[in-house]
């Protein structure tokens, strides 16, 4: 090789390599993200914690559910919510499904609610989200029960769980509930470059829009989700829940 090829070779080289560090080290971030449950940070401005007041044009807060709780406090403490849905009982047919919603939990809840005696017609919901794939998986197994969904006052419904809201036959949402939407991680391989991420998060986006136009939810409420980072929550108003469809029964 001339000298003159090795010269034009070695900045290719360099550039190549600092790509290739770059992408990995922005996976491994990813990876360490997933396991230990942390969020890369935003670069906008800090929004308020969960515990201020939400009032309109200001709505995003914090996403740190396991430190903070809406401004009401819960019609019923859970104290430490469980890392996975647990189902239970309250009152009749009227049963509680409440906690972090983790991978593979769709299949295990639908079987707890098809083998539960009385059957449930109706679920109130209190979770911080979690797996959007078992989120609307479990949500199109409740519409297809023609179970209805509910929030109490002063709980709590954030991230993936408003798919879940969405799944009710009949929807009730108490005006002091706490429902938000924020931007979710889709990629399912994080050592991908970054144009196969995008490609990920745009399928899952649009798998969601799919859902929440077969629920009868105005996929306009994306626009909240999409533009508020995962590290904060963009909590819905009671008029925007009625405007976006989650407050008003499917025909």
């Amino acid at each position: 090789m001339t000298d003159t090829a090795q010269k034009h070779r070695n900045p290719i080289a360099r550039t190549l390599m600092g790509v290739l560090i770059f992408q990995l080290g922005i996976g491994g971030l990813l990876i360490l993200g997933d396991m230990q449950g942390l969020r890369l940070p935003s670069f906008g401005p800090d929004a308020p914690r969960l515990t201020e007041p939400v009032r309109p044009g200001d709505q995003r807060r914090t996403f740190r559910p396991d430190r903070d709780r809406p401004t009401t406090q819960p019609a019923r403490d859970p104290g430490e919510l469980p890392n996975r849905l647990v189902l239970t009982q309250t009152d009749g047919t009227i049963y509680r499904l409440e906690g972090g919603i983790s991978d593979g939990d769709a299949d295990r809840l639908a079987a707890l609610i098809r083998q539960s005696d009385p059957r449930p017609d109706t679920l109130i919901l209190q979770s911080p989200g979690g797996s959007v794939a078992d989120a609307l998986a479990l949500g199109r197994i409740i519409r297809s029960e023609g179970i209805a969904t509910q929030m109490l006052s002063g709980e709590f419904c954030y991230s993936a769980c408003p798919y879940l809201l969405a799944a009710g036959a009949k929807r009730t949402i108490a005006d002091a509930a706490s429902v938000g939407v924020h931007q979710h991680y889709f990629g399912e391989n994080t050592f991908l470059p970054a144009a196969f991420a995008v490609e990920d998060i745009q399928r899952g986006q649009a798998e969601v829009m799919t859902y929440l136009d077969e629920m009868g939810i105005d996929t306009l409420v994306m626009q909240h989700a999409m533009s508020t980072p995962p590290d904060q929550i963009y909590v819905l108003l009671p008029e925007e829940l009625e405007t976006y469809g989650f407050t008003q029964s499917p025909e």
